[in-house]
């Protein structure tokens, strides 16, 4: 399919399939910002409540260059809007009540209990804001014997067994290289939201949504809870997989190329590829029996081409394989920006930048970055001079803002 033929019917006066909502985000680091972002990016109006200093992403090491201004800040935080105001102190409170009358859902990720005691958990929201969908994200869950201790994603994937399994059979435990609990967390709250919109469009009711890292990385364990439930013991098995062979990386002429063979007619196809008739008909049993023998021989046949030679010809055959990349390589890549994965945004400081485009495509409702991650306060005249707040206070959130 072209991609005028997906779009045809899209439409171009609407945000995303989530315009007309809502969001008010209490967040920081990754997890509650990532629900956010998801939302924003779906059309909603997301406005992120921020403290005057700033949150600890527009601080995080990995600069954009010519800017001053922080790449995962920027791909976490585009399409939203941004009020400054320290949420502990009464008149920040009040604000901040008054934003949630209007609002549809209000995400955050602090410690359980700590907006509670600042006066803004989910009862202080539901008693100005009866049908508000309230989505807490946090380590452990907001019940539960471990639910008051402290979690980061890393904490997360060593507690639930993730890292037990992942690497090579002869490494210790590894985390992921990137947030994948947080990830995982934010994408549950945000379908949690949306699945608590819908109820409430049903029936009016409002509730407090709880999202932990720990849970959406058991939920995406393909089984593996279960297993540890029965005892059974998972393996390490590094690049490749105990029900499929081959899969594994193989080392090219120049570069590697990952082949992941799954069916018994693929193997049969890639045997025949080989130049190895004399193989077709091993089934999966076999292959797992011979593993080592059919790995030395797929790896002989990559080791003497060039990659882009070995993955063409495994596509020709309808067979899985691709180059091994970098995010460098990806970043360059035709289908990247076939798929609008890397969109141009001017930043706030008007340096230009590629970020991570939207994940989902809607064919009637296209989604994109609108526009970039907000400054500090940058909306602070505009939200809470329409809510009623004294001049007085938004100069003094202003100031808060200049003093961050």
């Amino acid at each position: 399919m072209e991609k005028a033929d997906f779009y045809r019917n899209a439409r171009t006066d609407c945000t995303g399939p989530c315009q007309g909502l809502v969001v008010i985000e209490i967040t920081t680091s990754w997890a509650g910002p990532m629900a956010g972002c998801l939302l924003a990016d779906f059309g909603a109006e997301v406005i992120k409540v921020e403290h005057p200093a700033g949150e600890v992403m527009r601080r995080q090491p990995l600069g954009i260059p010519d800017s001053q201004l922080m790449i995962m800040h920027e791909t976490v935080n585009r399409n939203k809007r941004n009020v400054s105001m320290d949420l502990r102190d009464p008149d920040g409170r009040a604000s901040f009540l008054k934003l949630c009358e209007r609002a549809d859902v209000v995400i955050e990720n602090f410690r359980p209990g700590t907006l509670a005691s600042w006066g803004i958990g989910y009862d202080d929201v539901a008693a100005v804001k009866p049908d508000i969908v309230y989505v807490s994200i946090s380590g452990f869950g907001q019940f539960g014997t471990l639910s008051d201790r402290a979690c980061y994603d890393p904490v997360a994937q060593n507690y639930c067994g993730w890292t037990s399994i992942a690497g090579d059979p002869d490494q210790p435990p590894m985390k992921a290289p990137t947030f994948l609990g947080d990830d995982l967390a934010g994408m549950h709250g945000a379908l949690g939201a949306l699945a608590a919109l819908r109820h409430r469009d049903r029936t009016g009711e409002g509730q407090h949504v709880d999202v932990a890292l720990i849970d959406s990385l058991l939920y995406a364990s393909n089984g593996h809870l279960t297993a540890g439930a029965f005892g059974i013991d998972i393996p390490k098995t590094g690049n490749q997989f105990p029900k499929a062979m081959p899969a594994n990386v193989f080392s090219c002429s120049d570069g590697s190329a990952y082949i992941a063979t799954l069916l018994d007619s693929h193997w049969d196809a890639m045997a025949k590829l080989m130049g190895r008739a004399d193989l077709t008909g091993l089934r999966l049993p076999e292959r797992l029996e011979r593993r080592e023998e059919l790995n030395a021989l797929l790896a002989d046949w990559c080791r003497a081409r060039p990659v882009e030679e070995v993955v063409d010809a495994f596509a020709a055959k309808g067979l899985a394989a691709t180059r091994v990349n970098t995010y460098t390589d990806v970043a360059s890549e035709e289908h990247t920006a076939s798929r609008d994965m890397l969109q141009t945004v001017r930043l706030v400081d008007g340096v230009e930048a590629p970020l991570t485009g939207p994940s989902v495509k809607f064919s009637r409702t296209p989604t994109s970055i609108r526009h970039p991650a907000p400054s500090v306060g940058q909306d602070n005249e505009e939200l809470l001079g329409a809510l009623g707040s004294s001049n007085e206070q938004v100069q003094q959130a202003e100031k808060a803002k200049s003093r961050g």
